[in-house]
């Protein structure tokens, strides 16, 4: 079974945590609590394989910025969060994203732009057409979400999935060499 390494990332409160244990445990988390770090597994189906997640949820708060770059040197696929009522945890995105490019060193990582709370829709201040703007730019998926209303959460990890498996179609680090058929590769 292939296991895949997924990064959570955003600014703080825009609903990270919420998403990763709705799609890991099923249930809405109403409080905000403020994440240091927090790593998931679930096993998933994904277009007819089996897939381990392992989903690492980070802090979206500025004073542990130190432990980023780890993560992002060993996460495969990143989804970044920004909540679509606050316009500022959008424009913190580009830096996020320019970080992990740097940490990578390459110009192509498997990401989703995701924009959270669009239960919200009233107090909605980051149009839908900014989003996908801004992933077509980065040449990325976009999905909006709802943690409270279950709404495309699931997508959102079995899309990165799938961008890492158009990218990275065979299994490396030596566990096993050439393509396996349980690689998550979609047909």
């Amino acid at each position: 079974m292939r296991e895949y390494k997924l990064v959570v990332l955003g600014s703080g409160g825009v609903g990270k945590s919420a998403l990763t244990v709705q799609f890991v445990q099923g249930i809405f988390v109403e409080k905000y609590d403020p994440t240091i770090e927090d790593s998931y597994r679930k096993q998933v189906e994904v277009d007819g394989q089996q897939c381990m997640l392992e989903i690492l949820d980070t802090a979206g708060t500025e004073q542990f910025t130190a432990m980023r770059d780890l993560y992002m040197k060993n996460g495969q696929g990143f989804l970044l969060v920004y909540s679509i009522t606050a316009q500022s945890t959008f424009n913190d995105l580009q830096d996020l994203r320019e970080q992990i490019l740097r940490v990578k060193d390459t110009d192509e990582v498997p990401m989703i732009l995701v924009g959270n709370k669009c239960d919200l829709e009233d107090e909605r201040v980051v149009g839908k057409d900014q989003g996908a703007k801004l992933a077509q730019s980065w040449d990325c998926g976009f999905v909006e979400t709802s943690a409270k209303a279950k709404i495309n959460v699931n997508e959102i990890f079995f899309s990165l999935v799938r961008a890492i498996n158009k990218k990275n179609p065979d299994t490396r680090g030596g566990k096993k060499s050439g393509k396996s058929k349980s690689s998550c590769t979609l047909l």
